[in-house]
């Protein structure tokens, strides 16, 4: 039996709807992907190396998968999943296949299936369902797949229309691999591939091995700090990085004197800061990169709200970033209040926010954007990246802020075979949700027709560019583009 994706997947169930639906999704449905951030290794690509066996690509690194796995007792060193000491972990890819496929009814219902689903089919022309029964021919039938040329990471980026791919890295990167991808004539500023200055490793000083990495920075004081996160901020800048991130437990925001900054700095060099320090520091550089960003362009983005290694367990065997997180309430209006009294206004700021918490998008997120030019709303991310997810957000966020203060669909992935999936996932929803407003002529057909192509494309291409001008021209600049 194969299986095939539904043309109608995820599009309204009702017939007038989807017949509308259907006519909307035309207008989103080939245009180029952009992804403006994400945690895809650029090695991927600047190497173009065949990927590794069907385990190594879908299963070992997605904890998504690994944590539904987890949930019911399957341990992660079964499934692949490196450990921090070097024990032990399972290394054949066909017994891992096996153990996911004998496990494949966990993921019901979840994106997850959704998009492994659609992976396998449409990225790898894999229509067989995934049964015990079949899991080995699966495998076969990926492994021809991943030992052909044409499913090698360069050539599925054209495949995908990959207009541009965002990576995601530390100050401390040598940025090697984007200087390979430049002299192939992939990276760069205009390049296919650019990267995302992520400096949480260097300002969180309850990341274990902060000092050390302070020590990497070659600074010994707060001023020489600031000064050479500026130096790495160009360097970035010079390999295409166009923004970038903040990882911050809350949203917290302090406009601190120079000097109470740099007896915080101090204190944490000495090896005496508690945690309040470490909120209060992380809280004053936001504010920090918020200047940095007015002065260089770079759009600044906010992912706060994760309870970073709650699994105490999981992180101590296998370490960061293996599905040990939990989403927590975050409070943002009182907490961006500093930041945006500064820079809320300014035409060469911008920043991007999201949340983990869906309760803040009708109460605090959309009357954020909808009141301070320099904010827009980031698409639904990580737990709530998802069908119902996205849905919601629209539903929620759309009467206040409208489509305008929204950044448009950002897939914020490491899975870089399930960037295309994602995306057209995200333009089935918009198109139901689109077509719910002509339904109710709420929105006449051709503005909904021109507002799902700004949320697929338009709208992440404009929001995500170094704001080397005011809002306006940059604005009048994507309107003659189109």
């Amino acid at each position: 039996m194969m299986q095939t994706l539904h043309e109608d997947q995820l599009l309204p169930a009702e017939p007038g709807l989807r017949a509308i639906a259907r006519e909307l999704y035309q207008h989103a449905r080939d245009l180029p992907l952009i992804s403006p951030h994400g945690h895809v290794d650029p090695a991927i690509l600047a190497d173009d190396r065949p990927f590794p066996d069907p385990a190594r690509l879908i299963v070992v690194p997605d904890h998504y998968v690994t944590r539904m796995l987890a949930s019911q007792g399957i341990a992660p060193h079964e499934l692949g999943v490196p450990t921090v000491d070097g024990s032990p972990t399972q290394t054949d890819g066909r017994t891992i296949w096996r153990l996911l496929a004998a496990n494949w009814h966990l993921f019901r219902g979840t994106p997850s299936r959704l998009w492994t689903e659609r992976v396998l089919a449409d990225v790898f022309g894999v229509t067989v369902p995934l049964r015990v029964d079949t899991a080995d021919l699966v495998y076969d039938l990926l492994s021809e797949r991943l030992d052909d040329p044409a499913f090698r990471p360069r050539a599925l980026f054209e495949r995908f229309n990959l207009e541009v791919l965002a990576t995601t890295e530390s100050p401390l990167s040598d940025l090697t691999a984007h200087a390979k991808l430049e002299a192939d004539g992939w990276g760069g500023p205009g390049g296919r591939v650019i990267t995302t200055f992520r400096p949480d490793d260097v300002v969180d000083f309850e990341w274990p091995g902060w000092a050390g990495r302070i020590e990497q920075l070659g600074v010994t004081s707060f001023p020489q700090f600031l000064e050479r996160l500026r130096e790495r901020r160009q360097a970035f800048i010079a390999a295409g990085a166009t923004s970038s991130d903040h990882g911050h437990p809350t949203a917290a925001t302090l406009a601190l004197s120079g000097a109470h900054a740099a007896a915080l700095f101090n204190k944490a060099l000495t090896g005496k800061a508690d945690s309040r320090d470490a909120e209060r520091f992380r809280a004053h550089m936001l504010v920090e990169f918020a200047r940095m960003s007015v002065d260089d362009g770079l759009v600044m983005q906010l992912h706060p709200g994760a309870v970073r290694n709650h699994n105490t367990a999981l992180f101590a065997r296998h370490g960061r970033d293996v599905g040990g997180d939990i989403p927590s309430p975050t409070e943002y209006v009182r907490s961006l209040r500093p930041l945006l009294d500064a820079f809320g206004t300014d035409q060469r700021f911008r920043i991007v926010l999201y949340t983990l918490d869906e309760t803040v998008f009708t109460r605090e997120l959309a009357p954020l954007a909808g009141g301070y030019p320099a904010v827009f709303l980031g698409a639904p991310w990580w737990f709530l990246d998802s069908p119902e997810g996205l849905r919601r957000f629209r539903e929620t966020v759309t009467e206040t802020a409208g489509f305008a203060n929204t950044a448009g669909f950002v897939d914020d992935t490491r899975a870089f075979c399930s960037i295309p999936v994602r995306h057209d996932v995200a333009r089935r929803v918009d198109a139901g949700f689109l077509a719910r407003l002509v339904a109710e002529h709420r929105l006449p057909l051709d503005e909904a027709a021109e507002t799902i192509a700004d949320l697929a494309y338009h709208l992440p291409k404009r929001v995500y560019a170094r704001t080397v001008a005011t809002r306006t021209v940059a604005a009048s600049a994507s309107e003659g583009a189109r």
